[in-house]
């Protein structure tokens, strides 16, 4: 092969990029069962290069959760010491449910499931929550019984969202489901 060509050709981790981003646009619009062509078509590149990156749909969406909470992750670090980070990371995932509303539905069925696949990834999740809450805690923001048991609760109701047909009736739900939470859990007085 041509060195000119080969270094022109996008390395597999751009390729996976393109792939997942394909994939979260596509899967927000159709659905986590769409066809995979469409990721193909919209990502720019051939067939084989998904199932090269991606086996099945299965290594597909997970491959999206782990970067959802990757981002989660990075959520948590930039609110680390504020004490209203919780909120904010209440606020990240509100937000992730109205614009990524098909894997946020698919998380939410893989985790009533108890599908043990995802197991590591609901553990990643909660634990980047739990120094978030307890400083809310420490601060007296938040109820001091709240749990990060109680996480998966919470995020539950901020699935309310997903009812809503089109992006801007997901965010109105998820903003009353955000304003409604975070008035419970604030101490009263």
């Amino acid at each position: 092969m041509n060195p000119s060509i080969s270094s022109r050709r996008p390395n597999a981790a751009t390729r996976r990029t393109q792939l997942l981003d394909a994939a979260d646009a596509v899967f927000s619009t159709h659905g986590v069962h769409a066809p995979l062509e469409l990721v193909v078509e919209r990502a720019g590149v051939g067939r084989a290069t998904l199932y090269r990156q991606f086996p099945d749909r299965h290594a597909l969406l997970f491959a999206l959760m782990e970067r959802s909470i990757d981002r989660l992750q990075e959520q948590a670090c930039s609110v680390h010491g504020h004490p209203e980070g919780f909120f904010a990371l209440l606020g990240y995932l509100a937000d992730r449910v109205v614009h990524s509303p098909a894997l946020a539905d698919y998380w939410r069925s893989s985790a009533h499931q108890q599908d043990l696949r995802f197991a590591p990834l609901r553990v990643r999740a909660w634990e980047a929550f739990a120094p978030a809450l307890a400083q809310a805690k420490a601060a007296g923001l938040v109820h001091a019984d709240v749990q990060q048991a109680d996480l998966p609760l919470l995020s539950g109701m901020l699935g309310a969202a997903l009812r809503g047909a089109t992006t801007a009736e997901r965010e109105r739900l998820a903003q009353r489901a955000l304003e409604l939470i975070t008035t419970g859990l604030r101490p009263r007085g």
